[in-house]
């Protein structure tokens, strides 16, 4: 993983968008990745923390699925809009992998939800992802 904090940050945003088209229309995510990631973003590392970040999503798809119904009960996670369920997928992967430390994956979530969701999203985002993080990351 790259330890560059805007590539990083360029890298999510991209894994987000390569997840809502394979969420919302069934577009492969490596032919959505090759589609937006710049060759600049190739040779930086931003295409290849955001093809990490899709391919951890998809393999621990199952125990994220489970984590946000459990953490958004009242919600059904495919009743929730793409984009917030997409970004808490890909915040759950890196709280779940330590890819980034906790409260550093909860504010990305966040402004991604505000950035790319509703009026509501960063709040719903914000209260799921907490959360979470009380049980997953004790120590905080």
């Amino acid at each position: 993983m790259t330890t560059n904090y805007s590539h990083e940050r360029k890298g999510r945003r991209i894994a987000l968008q390569c997840l809502y088209e394979w969420d919302s229309v069934s577009h492969d995510p490596d032919i959505t990745l090759q589609r937006l990631t710049p060759v600049e973003h190739s040779k930086s590392g931003i295409g290849k923390f955001a093809q990490e970040l899709i391919k951890l999503s998809f393999s621990e798809s199952e125990r994220i699925d489970l984590l946000i119904s459990q953490y958004a009960p009242i919600y059904p996670v495919d009743q929730l809009s793409i984009v917030d369920r997409n970004i808490l997928r890909l915040a759950l992967t890196e709280l779940i992998q330590g890819i980034t430390p906790p409260k550093a994956a909860i504010n990305e979530a966040i402004n991604l939800a505000k950035m790319y969701g509703s009026e509501n999203s960063g709040r719903f985002v914000n209260g799921v992802l907490g959360s979470a993080v009380a049980e997953l990351c004790p120590d905080l």
